[in-house]
């Protein structure tokens, strides 16, 4: 979906448009791995999803994502590409069966998946060793996504007894606003709670506007900013939700940053091709 290649080729073909993006952040250092591969490096059946030297799979119950990448640099922590290698295993704890409209028209859908789960990590280059809680959804549409929205704050916490908490908070191009804010338990069982109230956040580097939510009388922090660019912002907020607190994997888009030619002409940069 944030393909410059694929902008630029008219949107055609999608098959030839692809990568597994993997992004890692540690107290050794961040890696960010999006290279895009074409149609003759993709391979995919009804379980597996290859591109390239990586590739994800089911196994049993479980998602496995075999990654082996190249980062790019990230200047002053990393000057110079560096490989990374390993296996993500995802066993959730369950799949829900509720899909949303995140438009008004049901061109941008979005399907939390598995809200819940255990994830462990294991690198044979470029990483430590971790497990805990993970998540899985997906989205998809039949527009570019700066079509349907002009900016959205979304996020996903774990609440203190295991059920997730995640919020959608979308501004659409047509003015609207679509809010979905939702509970889900460790069974899958999709409990639609408040929207909570929000807070503006400190903008980004590049200037892209983000808010966090948060009980009334309550207010959001940002703990910290793990990516920063000039559409997007990916964050780690802390927070009170439902009288509890909470740390949230926190995303704000800009859809009418990212529509700008200028900013499409700045993504290859982190998301490099590969035209096999």
């Amino acid at each position: 979906m944030f393909s410059p290649y694929y902008h630029w080729a008219g949107r055609r073909e999608p098959d030839n448009h692809v990568c597994i993006n993997v992004a890692l952040y540690a107290p050794t250092g961040n890696r960010w791995t999006m290279t895009e591969r074409g149609r003759r490096e993709t391979v995919r059946d009804a379980l597996s999803f290859e591109v390239g030297p990586s590739r994800i799979r089911r196994d049993g119950q479980d998602i496995l994502i075999e990654f082996d990448e190249v980062s790019v640099p990230r200047p002053p922590a990393q000057w110079l590409p560096r490989r990374v290698k390993g296996v993500i295993r995802f066993s959730p704890d369950a799949v829900t069966s509720q899909v949303f409209d995140i438009d008004a028209h049901g061109n941008h859908r979005w399907w939390p998946v598995s809200p819940t789960g255990r994830i462990s990590v294991t690198f044979e280059a470029g990483g430590d060793d971790w497990a805990g809680h993970g998540y899985m959804d997906s989205n998809w549409g039949t527009e570019p996504l700066e079509k349907g929205f002009s900016l959205w704050d979304w996020a996903r916490g774990r609440m203190p007894d295991g059920d997730a908490v995640i919020i959608y908070d979308t501004l659409r191009k047509d003015g609207s606003r679509g809010a979905i804010s939702l509970r889900i338990g460790r069974s899958g069982e999709v409990q639609p709670i408040s929207m909570p109230a929000k807070t503006r956040l400190a903008n980004g580097f590049w200037g892209v506007p983000r808010s966090g939510h948060h009980d009334p009388g309550a207010r959001a922090s940002l703990s910290r900013t793990l990516e920063d660019g000039p559409f997007y912002t990916r964050s780690v907020i802390r927070t009170r939700l439902m009288s509890e607190t909470v740390d949230l994997m926190h995303e704000s888009l800009s859809g009418t940053r990212f529509a700008s030619p200028i900013v499409k002409a700045m993504l290859p940069f982190r998301m490099p091709r590969r035209a096999g």
